[in-house]
């Protein structure tokens, strides 16, 4: 007799399953019969949570956006904090790959995975800008930034930050990443209207990836 399990349950079976496979083969080389062996059920049970693979890669996206944006709220809900120790933290959050989303958001980056690399940047954008923009209000009430734009300058930074140092998209050296870094925080500056080295901690953040290659 098969054992029946809440729906909830076996949903999170098969993100999970579909989750290590993506990460071990890559979206596009990963079947649905691939995810149906690992989680040990049939098609039936596959179609009744989910039509088709590209639905399991959308919800396992919405799984890792959830989290980020969890992560993401909970720092901008810190009241102990101010708006650029709030943005710091946020910041940090999106970019530690060592996280329990670690594996997953460095798979994205792959080439094998364009296509859920791509729905992540734009679910990603959409889910942190407007925890970022009311924080980036509450620097403006605090006097530390300056901008008639919160909103769009924090959506075009954002986007910024997750593509031009996407190292599956640019191949940048060492030398060329930490130059577009200094770059890209005395950009952040300008359009925030931040005191000069606000955000030199970028440089720091941007530097740790060679080293871990070097280690």
């Amino acid at each position: 007799m098969r054992t029946s399990k809440k729906r909830d349950v076996r949903l999170n079976e098969i993100l999970d399953a579909a989750e290590l496979l993506f990460i071990a083969k890559g979206y596009e080389q990963t079947t649905v019969n691939d995810i149906l062996a690992k989680v040990g059920i049939g098609k039936g049970t596959f179609y009744h949570y989910f039509k088709s693979k590209e639905e399991v890669m959308d919800a396992v996206i919405d799984r890792v956006v959830e989290s980020l944006k969890a992560a993401a709220i909970a720092i901008a809900d810190d009241t102990k904090l101010n708006a650029q120790q709030k943005v710091v933290q946020i910041i940090l959050s999106l970019n530690i790959s060592e996280s329990s989303n670690g594996k997953m958001i460095e798979e994205l980056h792959q080439p094998s995975n364009a296509l859920m690399h791509q729905k992540s940047i734009v679910e990603t954008i959409l889910a942190i800008s407007p925890i970022l923009t009311d924080v980036v209000r509450q620097g403006i009430a605090e006097g530390l930034y300056s901008t008639p734009y919160p909103r769009e300058s924090i959506e075009f930074l954002i986007a910024a930050n997750q593509f031009i140092f996407d190292n599956g998209i640019f191949h940048w050296t060492p030398e060329e990443i930490l130059e577009k870094g200094k770059a890209f925080a005395h950009i952040i500056e300008l359009v925030l209207g931040a005191a000069e080295g606000s955000f030199d901690f970028i440089l720091t953040l941007l530097s740790q990836p060679s080293e871990r290659e070097d280690s």
